[in-house]
Parts: C-alpha cells; structure tokens; sequence
C-alpha cells in the first residue's frame, strides 16, 4: 500500500463513537496520523495570521495535555518548528537542553521522552503544524521522515478540501476550526482582553501575566483563563504570589 492508501485507511478506521462531527476532524486526522507513523500520539495546531496558537485535534487526552503544557510556559519542539517552518527532533535530552521549562512539565506530567515537530503547509486559516510523541527516545531515529512529511501534506490536503466543500464565513472560518480545544483556547484570548481593560496592559503582557500565574501554580494557561472568565479568579491575583 502507499502512504496514501495507508493513511486513508487509518482514517477509515477511526470510528470511535463521538468523533463523526466535522469540527473533529482534526482529532480523527490526528489519531490517522498517529496509527500511519506509529508513534505513540499525534497533536495538530494552528498559528493563525494573528500570531494565536490553536489546538486543532489530539489523538489522546495525553497529547492534549502536552500542548497544553507547550503554550504554558511558551517554549517547545512544535512552536520552533512553527517559527522556522523546519521539523525539530528532539529527544530527552534535547527538550532539557533547548526548553527546561518545558522539558520539566512534559516529563513530570507526561510519559513522552522526545517530540517530533513538521511544520504543514499554509492552510487556509494560517500555518500548521503535527506533533509526534514518543514515550521512549530510541524510536525516533526510527520514523521515515519522508513518510511523516507526505503524511503532513495529506493532513493539509483533507482539512483544505474540508473547507472547500463546506460553506462558512470569512469571520468563523471553516468547522474544523471550531473543535473543543479550539475552543477552550479561545478562552484564553478573551481572557487576555479583559485583563488588558482591567489591568490596563497590552496583549502580550496579559498572556505574559496568565503564563506566569500558571506555571506558578502548577497549572495550565487554558484553566487559568477559564477561572478568570467563571470569576472564580480575579485579575488582580495575577499579579500576586501565584504569578510566581
């Protein structure tokens, strides 16, 4: 079989129940990817033209919690590989050497022990890219990266042609774009606008806030964010002992 073959057949097989709606394609492309390479998970995101990274789709609460930990603290495999448009290999060592903050909460939180990042070619809604997690460092070596990169051109081509058959507006972009990560990401942002009105701070300086008073408190930017929307937290706490 050809990659292609290979991959449409994985995408196939993704029929566990709940994962038919259109805004989960990425989760079900994600799960293909993750079965066509075998490697232990596969995580797709987005930077839009605003400079906002997105999660489109995991294959495991596992890889959600991994990019989760990766927009924290601002620093990974899979926003190099976005700022370079090159793939980054990065085993064990690597991730403490290049992103100690990083490589920290991923190993403590996670079982992964190296990342693989591709970046994808330009999608309609801004610049993709696929993390690979392996749990153990010595499959690496192992992955035919021109397989994983045709596998990044077929990701790209399905959410494409997704948007080309499907009617949406310029303003909510295409239904993939509206998954249950994305949206909880979302948050964040609206967060970061009303902190800039309360605190009176520009956006990076909001997220720069969120950033810190989560890693202080050992939790996410998309939970921070969250419990400052619900009101559960005020913005003046993160100026306080939590933002570390």
């Amino acid at each position: 079989m050809t990659i292609a073959e290979r991959f449409a057949a994985a995408l196939d097989g993704v029929s566990e129940p709940g994962l038919a709606g259109p805004e989960l394609l990425p989760v079900r492309l994600a799960r293909a990817c993750a079965r066509t390479l075998a490697v232990d998970d596969a995580g797709l995101s987005l930077m839009n033209p605003g400079g906002q990274r997105m999660p489109l789709g995991a294959s495991s609460a596992n890889a959600e919690v991994a990019e989760r930990l990766q927009f924290t603290v601002g620093e990974g495999p899979c926003i190099a590989a976005h700022e370079s448009l090159q793939p980054v290999f990065a085993v064990e060592e690597d991730l403490r050497r290049r992103w100690p903050a990083f490589a920290d909460q991923l190993l403590r939180s996670t079982t992964y022990r190296a990342v693989v990042a591709l970046p994808l070619q330009p999608a309609l809604a801004g610049q993709g890219a696929i993390d690979l997690y392996f749990e153990r460092p010595g499959e690496v070596p192992r992955l035919d990266v021109f397989e994983a990169l045709a596998v990044g051109e077929l990701v790209s081509s399905a959410l494409s042609d997704a948007a080309v058959w499907s009617s949406w507006s310029a303003a909510d972009g295409p239904e993939w774009l509206h998954g249950p990560q994305t949206h909880r990401r979302a948050a964040v942002w609206e967060a970061m606008g009303r902190l800039g009105v309360e605190l009176e701070v520009d956006a990076p300086a909001a997220l720069d806030l969120i950033r810190a008073y989560a890693y202080g408190s050992g939790r996410s930017v998309d939970d921070v964010a969250a419990d400052l929307l619900a009101d559960r937290l005020r913005p003046d706490e993160l100026r306080g002992p939590g933002a570390g």
